[in-house]
Parts: C-alpha cells; sequence; structure tokens
C-alpha cells in the first residue's frame, strides 16, 4: 500500500465549512458543517506520525491521536473510533467543543508552515460516522460487582466515571439537581457549539448501559434535598462531581442595578427556551432590542456575547481589561463573534454601573499593559481616563467559582482549600470524608471539559481500587 501520511506537503489545511455569519445570527444551530468522508480521510493523511506526538502529549486524555488520524486516512473507521473512544469517553463533544487551537492543535509539529492537522474535526467525524453505522454500543460489564456508587452531578466528570464504574460492573446512581443530564454541557454551551441532541444521544446510551439517573434531585441539607449522609449509607463509595456555580461578581457601585445579571443565569435561560420551556423572567434574561454589555474575556463571555447576538441585541459590546492576545478565551470564538457582528472593548475594566433602578450604561476605565507577573502574563495599570458604554442589558461573565459544599451538605468535616474547591491528596480523588471522591471542576477549579472526563475517568479507577482494596481486606479479616 502506498504511503498515505506526510501529505501535508501536497494537501494544504482545509477546515470544516462554516456556514456565513449573517445565516448563522439567525438560529442556534451549530456553525460548522462536519466533514466528509473524503475530506475527512484527505485532512487526516497530512499528519506527519512524528517520533514524539506532541499533539497527544498537550492533550489532557493522551489521546492515540497520530494512530487513530493514520486509520482514517487508511479507511479503517471503524477501528479508529475504538482507538479515538479508548482515551475518551466523550470524542463527539470534545471534537466540537475543545480549545484545540491551545493543545493538540496547537502543538502540532506541522503547525509551522503548513498549518496545524486539523484533528478536533476528524475527531468529530470518526465519532459521528461511528454513530452512523451502529458501531457506538453501551459499555456493557461482563459481571456484577454487586457493589454501589453514588455520583452527584452530570457533567463531564459525573458522567465519565459513571460510564467507567458502570462498565466494571458496579451499579451507579447519578444525582442531578437539573431536570437533563449534563451539567453545564447542557444549560451553558449553547447550541450553536453543542446541539441539544448530540447530549441527549449520549445519556441515552449510558442510560442503556445501566446507569440509574435521578433527575431533579438536588443533594443537601435543605427540605426534600437527598443528604451526603443518606448517600453514603445507600453506596459503597460516593463521587462529589458538583462543578462550580457561583458567579464571580463585579464589585463597583450599580451592581445591584435592575439588567445587571450573571451569565450562567442568561446562558441557563437560553438553552431552556432551546428546549422549548419557559425560563420564567423572560424579558430580563433576553436580548432582543437592548444594548448589551458582557463584562469578560473567556468562553463563557463569547458565549453571551453570540446569544445575544442570536437573540437579536440591537448592539453587543464585549469589555475586556486586557488587550485581543492575552484574552484567556479561543482566539476561533472572538473571531466568530467578530463576523457576526460583536464589537470589542479592548483594555477596558468596569468601573461603575450607571442607571437609576435599571442600568444605562457602564463607565469604563481605560487600562493599559504593564510588565509581565511570574507567569508571563502581562499586569494592567490604570490610564485615568474614562468612557461610557450605554447599555441597558450588562452581562457579567468573570467565571465561576465553588459553592460552600460544607454549608450545603452539612458535612463540617468536609475539607475545602482556601479557594473553596474540595481538598483531595496530590494525584489522589478521596476527600476527607472516608468513601467520598471528587473530581473536576470542584476540585481543580472552572477548567475545560476535556479535564473534566479525565478527572472523571481517573477517579473512577481509584474508586475501583479503593473498594477492591476494602474487600480484600475485609476478607483477609475475616480469615
Amino acid at each position: 500500500m502506498a504511503e498515505r501520511m506526510l501529505q501535508f506537503v501536497t494537501h494544504p489545511q482545509v477546515l470544516p465549512e462554516k456556514r456565513d455569519a449573517a445565516e448563522r445570527r439567525q438560529d442556534f444551530g451549530e456553525i460548522y458543517r462536519g466533514f466528509a468522508r473524503s475530506r475527512a480521510e484527505e485532512q487526516a493523511s497530512r499528519c506527519s506520525q512524528c517520533g514524539i506526538p506532541f499533539c497527544s502529549v498537550h492533550c489532557p486524555l493522551g489521546n492515540n491521536i497520530p494512530d487513530w488520524l493514520k486509520l482514517t486516512a487508511e479507511d479503517r473507521l471503524e477501528e479508529a473510533y475504538e482507538m479515538s473512544s479508548a482515551t475518551n469517553t466523550f470524542p463527539e463533544i470534545c471534537g466540537r467543543i475543545c480549545p484545540q487551537d491551545r493543545l493538540c492543535e496547537g502543538n502540532c509539529v506541522i503547525n509551522k508552515g503548513f498549518e496545524s492537522v486539523t484533528i478536533g474535526a476528524v475527531e468529530r467525524f470518526i465519532t459521528e460516522n461511528a454513530f452512523e453505522q451502529g458501531w457506538v454500543k453501551p459499555a456493557l460489564p461482563d459481571r456484577e460487582l454487586g457493589r454501589s456508587v453514588g455520583i452527584v452531578g452530570s457533567g463531564p466528570a459525573g458522567l465519565a466515571c459513571a460510564e467507567r464504574l458502570r462498565a466494571q460492573g458496579y451499579e451507579v446512581h447519578v444525582y442531578e439537581r437539573q431536570d437533563r443530564v449534563g451539567g453545564l454541557m447542557t444549560y451553558g454551551i449553547p447550541s450553536f457549539k453543542l446541539e441539544k441532541h448530540v447530549m441527549a444521544r449520549r445519556h441515552a446510551l449510558l442510560e442503556e448501559q445501566g446507569i440509574v439517573f435521578h433527575l431533579s434531585t438536588p443533594v443537601g441539607s435543605g427540605a426534600g434535598e437527598t443528604s451526603l449522609e443518606d448517600l453514603r449509607a445507600r453506596h459503597d463509595a460516593v463521587f462529589l462531581a458538583t462543578g462550580v456555580y457561583r458567579s464571580r461578581d463585579v464589585k463597583v457601585p450599580g451592581a445591584g442595578l435592575e439588567g445587571v445579571v450573571d451569565a450562567i443565569d442568561f446562558l441557563t435561560a437560553s438553552n431552556r427556551r432551546g428546549y422549548d420551556e419557559d425560563p420564567g423572567e423572560d424579558a430580563a434574561l433576553h436580548a432582543k432590542g437592548r444594548r448589551v454589555v458582557v463584562i469578560g474575556g473567556g468562553d463563557t463571555a463569547m458565549d453571551c456575547v453570540r446569544t445575544s447576538i442570536r437573540q437579536g441585541a440591537e448592539r453587543v459590546t464585549c469589555v475586556y481589561r486586557r488587550d485581543r492576545a492575552n484574552m484567556p478565551g479561543s482566539r476561533q470564538e472572538v473571531y466568530n463573534a467578530e463576523e457576526e457582528g460583536a464589537q470589542f472593548e479592548w483594555l477596558g475594566s468596569p468601573e461603575a454601573f450607571l442607571g437609576d433602578g435599571s442600568v444605562s450604561g457602564v463607565r469604563v476605565l481605560k487600562m493599559r499593559l504593564g510588565s509581565p507577573d511570574a507567569s508571563g502574563r502581562r499586569s494592567i495599570e490604570g490610564t485615568g481616563q474614562h468612557d461610557v458604554i450605554k447599555g441597558d442589558l450588562v452581562i457579567k461573565a468573570l467565571g465561576f467559582d465553588p459553592e460552600d459544599l460544607p454549608e450545603q451538605f452539612a458535612a463540617p468535616d468536609l475539607a475545602v482549600t482556601r479557594w473553596g474547591t474540595l481538598t483531595v491528596p496530590p494525584g489522589g480523588f478521596e476527600t476527607s470524608l472516608p468513601g467520598v471522591f471528587a473530581g473536576g471542576d470542584i476540585v481543580r477549579g472552572a477548567s475545560l471539559v476535556v479535564w473534566a472526563i479525565k478527572d472523571g475517568r481517573d477517579a473512577a479507577d481509584a474508586i475501583h481500587h479503593h473498594l477492591t482494596e476494602t474487600v480484600t481486606g475485609s476478607l483477609e479479616a475475616a480469615e
């Protein structure tokens, strides 16, 4: 067989077809069309099969990227899917929403001079083709172990842990306070990045595997809530994958004005409308006909900006205290937002929200970049100059902090860090409560979906080891 790889010298990088900006402003459909088979195989063949695969090194999951690119180029697509899914519980999701420009593709050896392999688009094609061909099956256990694990939260960490434990033979129960699974993948990420049917399809597969979901079941110490102690008594182990949902605030005058809202509330309301639900307080959390100002520079801020455009905002301005080069969010997301009509106010920090009862604008202090700090990131300082941006809907998208879980769970012995995240040993997942494990954002802080998947998979292995050691220890004690 003729060599099909190293074709980057003959085949240029081709990105997935992107819908026209004027068209995509009108709906919440995904903006990228998937690769056709021939295009996926062609783009996969551009891989240089380098000796040290930096794409894999910089993937949190350590995906065997060169291997499944080679299998794709050789039209061995079922094997490519098996290779891809061996290390990634949700490749169809990562192929869509991972910031490949900062991870695998950004570290592709051929990136300089020839442009990187379009790894994310090929990953999406491999999995979507596998679903179409009927190759995606639930990972059913060979035998039942007769032990159960309770998982709190159905975001990427919780679901990845549940899938892996169930495949090993555990009875797995997932407790979710919302009425649908997915966490922020369902109610935080807009459909133009991850359409709802993708998460629903995976949910159905997990149910077919035998995982039991308890939806609309909050865990806490309040009336009508399931307590953590109940879960510990009911299950042999518990995994906390609650995520982080408390919005960081902007402590400036006018923060309590009507029309100043948190990003999570705005995005959740929008996503509920995508399910044809009434989110309540519709006028307060809808951008139609309004002048929107989004505060922040991460991916959540971009989600708010682009959602506002689709809701029919009169104007959308994103205010960020640093410049474009120092923005933490995906550069591609910023470019997509600009294509769709968003405006950016770089080097601006909100100093006050203006208005009488309702917000009418944001007074912005102009900033300038200073010297790099210890991490290499440029510091910022005020210039003394101000600007006023008119707006009657201000969305605060400054990131998320953990909720106070010891108080919420009535578990004062549940140790937390000074940031409020749960304390686990280095490289481990067990909390200060015996038999209670934790992972994902509630341990590492707000992070990427791919890191949460890794934590969930690794935590499942830690729980399995813990329970296996417990059984072995009990048998030895009995002897």
